[in-house]
């Protein structure tokens, strides 16, 4: 399959799927992924000469325990499809994959970026959890004391401590 021809799947994918896309060039298509926990994923798909390239932003590099969060995400590379969770030079996680162009269909991109927004969605609070404990524990402390809601943070209710007087409040 040529790149001309896999653009245009790209293209018939994008069209049908109600997502929100742009193409800056005509071998680079980025697309926003909506998601619940994560609110929305970031992935671009490259067109290469031979293959294509399919990269999302997961999260930034964690604050700390890198040693669990990396375990993590490898025990969770054993059962992904399509793409992986990988680190940059920076630490900051993504989903990455490759496939030929000739794999390049509706179908397959569907099933791609179904798979891209179920593990980064579904990993998110599980990284959170892991990489910023500390953070959010703060960053609870802080709203409470101020009288701000904590309703994005209800997720995240077990980690703080049940003997401080704010932990309970929303």
């Amino acid at each position: 399959m040529s790149r001309e021809a896999a653009a245009a799947a790209v293209r018939e994918f994008l069209a049908s799927s109600g997502l929100d896309w742009e193409a800056p060039d005509s071998t680079t298509f980025v697309v926003t992924l909506p998601g619940e926990r994560k609110l929305m994923t970031t992935t671009s798909i490259t067109l290469g000469e031979h293959a294509a390239t399919i990269n999302a932003f997961v999260a930034r590099n964690p604050d700390e325990n890198h040693e669990a969060v990396y375990r993590w995400l490898l025990e969770r590379n054993r059962r992904t499809y399509g793409v992986s969770f990988a680190i940059d030079h920076l630490g900051d996680i993504y989903l990455v994959g490759r496939l030929p162009l000739a794999a390049v269909t509706v179908e397959e991109l569907d099933r791609l970026m179904g798979a891209v927004l179920e593990y980064s969605d579904g990993s998110f609070n599980s990284l959170l959890e892991l990489g910023f404990a500390t953070s959010i524990r703060r960053e609870w402390q802080w709203r409470t004391q101020r009288g701000l809601p904590t309703d994005n943070l209800a997720a995240f209710r077990h980690l703080m401590d049940p003997t401080d007087e704010n932990a309970s409040q929303d």
